[in-house]
């Protein structure tokens, strides 16, 4: 005898559908006020495009034109094709300065880092006044305008009146009477090295600072509870906190000291024959100085490159070292 059993009611989760993909919940309709982001960023973005845009689009189309003094007053246009850049590209010239530029930004970014490092680790070790004080003497430095702070570098290191040999010959260098800093290039280079370096230390510095403020005064507590002497605490709470600024800094500072075109031309042009000059100081020679312009062109184009090329393999570092770390 078969026994026929009713199959319970089916429930509330039984008796509802399972969602069909692609037929959710209809997307509310934009309002009005979800574009107000987009439009305050159309000014910024405009500007963006008209003032770097185009002029970097209006380069790259003469980088591939033969225009000098001549064709400029004619308002002739002789296009030429990658001449520009397979003479640069085959020249000695041209990869002579690639390498300087590139130690000359090596060192000075360095240089930066390592001493900024230390005077923002000291704004936040020192009392109120004194900081208030060193603050006030780095916005000081910082705020000085390239061409004047390297004017007065120019008279301190000047060969017959300047302060610094003054002062050497005050302790005793009497050789250094009538020394002339910008006629080697190992000393040119300090003279701009010391610039650059005393202009950029500041960022760094106020920068760090401002993040030694975001850390936890607990951790440190903590720290000291555990036993762990300065060192230790300074690599195991200060420096996970200060890395991605420290990222942050370096990353700009590349891109400045790389196109310190002002600092180099105006301490000496580029000289002593033409030894100092890294990439930027040599498309401006090449290009107004000599009257290439569609050289001048062809260099700034290729300077651009290099610097893309050396951000991109530093963020590429950085990336992976974060990955690492996770």
């Amino acid at each position: 005898m078969t026994v026929q059993t009713e199959r319970a009611p089916s429930g509330p989760a039984e008796a509802s559908e399972p969602p069909v993909k692609g037929k959710g919940r209809p997307s509310a309709p934009r309002k009005a006020g979800d574009f107000v982001p987009y439009l305050l960023l159309l000014p910024a973005v405009a500007a963006t495009l008209v003032f770097l845009g185009w002029p970097l689009v209006n380069n790259a189309i003469l980088s591939f034109q033969n225009l000098n003094m001549r064709q400029l007053i004619q308002r002739l246009t002789e296009w030429n094709g990658i001449d520009n850049y397979r003479d640069i590209l085959t020249g000695p010239d041209f990869w002579r300065v690639t390498g300087r530029s590139i130690v000359f930004a090596g060192v000075n970014v360095l240089l930066i880092m390592v001493l900024g490092t230390l005077v923002g680790l000291l704004l936040a070790r020192i009392g109120k006044k004194m900081r208030v004080t060193l603050m006030v003497a780095l916005v000081l430095a910082w705020a000085m305008p390239v061409v004047a702070s390297s004017t007065v570098y120019q008279w301190l290191f000047a060969q017959r009146f300047g302060v610094i040999n003054w002062v050497l010959v005050q302790l005793g260098f009497e050789g250094m009477a009538s020394h002339n800093w910008f006629g080697t290039q190992f000393s040119t280079f300090f003279v701009v090295t010391l610039l650059i370096v005393w202009q950029s230390i500041p960022f760094v510095a106020l920068s760090l600072y401002a993040a030694t403020t975001t850390i936890p005064k607990e951790l440190y507590e903590a720290a000291a509870l555990d036993g762990a002497n300065a060192w230790r605490s300074f690599t195991s709470v200060t420096m996970p906190f200060l890395r991605p600024f420290l990222y942050a800094t370096t990353f700009l500072e590349i891109i400045w000291v790389f196109k310190a075109f002002v600092q180099v031309y105006t301490i000496n042009a580029g000289g002593p024959d033409r030894l100092t000059e890294i990439l930027p100081v040599y498309a401006y020679i090449e290009g107004i100085g000599n009257q290439h312009y569609g050289m001048g062109s062809a260099i700034a184009m290729l300077t651009i490159v290099i610097m893309l090329l050396l951000t991109a393999y530093y963020l590429r570092i950085v990336l992976k070292q974060e990955e690492d770390q996770r």
